[in-house]
């Protein structure tokens, strides 16, 4: 009963900034649909890429598709739970991820590669898949930006396997071209850092 009382002022303590991070977050995901959606229908065209041209295509369609959810389940649970503290720093960051993405979408009129593997997304997901928002790759980029939130915790290494492998599953899968899983990694570690230096003024004042 301790531990729920503590857990619920924490949630108190913190409403005014946990319910301003759900607004960025619900905005930036109609940003990305947005971007999605424009992607989808403006001209676009497929690209050589020197990696994809020299790896097999192989069906990793589950792997794909629910291992992405199960990472992101826990990216908001693992907070949720055990640094309720820090919920609201983890749903903003994770929101300037995907506004950041949303940006970066709308730059780059690239199609699927045109050996990319088919794949079957869930029917309560179908309005987040649009094929053609490849850059840069949020399957490598959200693990990662959970490495980077917790890592201090030892659910880092969960999360830094997962974009590792998330990486190798996008590109097996021919769904992303190469500099959309490498680019993930450096653009996802700056967005981190702008999140960092935000709140570290915030509560400087």
């Amino acid at each position: 009963m301790d531990l729920i009382k503590e857990w619920a002022k924490e949630i108190w303590k913190h409403k005014y900034w946990i319910f301003l991070s759900l607004i960025f977050l619900f905005i930036s995901i109609v940003l990305d649909i947005a971007a999605g959606i424009y992607v989808r229908n403006v001209n676009v065209v497929a690209a050589p890429d020197i990696i994809l041209d020299n790896i097999p295509v192989i069906d990793l369609d589950f792997f794909y598709v629910y291992g992405i959810l199960l990472i992101t389940f826990v990216f908001f649970l693992y907070p949720l739970f055990f640094k309720i503290h820090e919920l609201h720093k983890v749903i903003a960051q994770f929101s300037f991820l995907i506004l950041v993405r949303s940006f970066f979408t709308c730059l780059t009129h690239l199609a699927l590669p045109v050996t990319a593997m088919a794949y079957e997304v869930p029917r309560l997901l179908f309005f987040l898949d649009f094929r053609n928002d490849l850059f840069f790759s949020g399957h490598v980029a959200i693990p990662f930006l959970g490495f980077l939130l917790f890592k201090k915790d030892n659910i880092k290494y969960f999360f830094l396997i997962g974009s590792i492998l998330m990486g190798a599953v996008v590109l097996f899968m021919h769904v992303h071209y190469t500099i959309d899983v490498f680019s993930a990694f450096f653009i996802t570690y700056g967005t981190f850092k702008i999140g960092e230096w935000f709140y570290s003024n915030k509560e400087s004042k």
